[in-house]
């Protein structure tokens, strides 16, 4: 039974899961920021500006004070763990239930009576800090792939 169980395991080199985290939070960061400039393009250009601007400081200061404490945590988990596990371990299990609480207060702000142009603040600044994090994501399978 055991070995039936673990054919169903999708098993991946521990580099891969860092490569996955790092494609995972470039794409999520570019879509955020995608819609923020779309809902940026419906102001003139001094607001959007303005506004893109203040996006910009918000993402800088959310990726270098949270998110990148999060994501050497995530690098340093998934490089303690053995070479071939589970594709799902690119985060912890408890990271799962956040994403859905992220996503879930995504959709209710984007249907909320918040002016599209200034929720585009917060989502450059969420969109921007994940993409920058990614980054690291990057650099460390570099590491990882140069240490073979």
């Amino acid at each position: 039974m055991n070995l039936k169980l673990k054919q169903f395991n999708p098993s991946v080199d521990k580099r891969f899961l860092i490569v996955l985290s790092g494609i995972t939070w470039s794409v999520v960061g570019v879509i955020l920021c995608k819609l923020a400039f779309d809902w940026l393009s419906l102001v003139n250009s001094k607001s959007a500006i303005g506004l893109g601007s203040i996006g910009i400081m918000l993402s800088l200061l959310i990726h270098h004070f949270g998110f990148l404490r999060l994501v050497n945590r995530n690098i340093g988990r998934i490089d303690a763990l053995k070479d071939k596990i589970c594709i799902f371990a690119f985060q912890p299990m408890k990271s799962y239930l956040i994403v859905i609480i992220m996503i879930t207060i995504g959709i209710i702000l984007r249907h909320s009576s918040i002016p599209k142009p200034y929720l585009s603040v917060i989502y450059i600044g969420f969109g921007g800090a994940m993409f920058l994090s990614s980054i690291r994501y990057f650099r460390a399978f570099i590491q990882m792939a140069l240490n073979l």
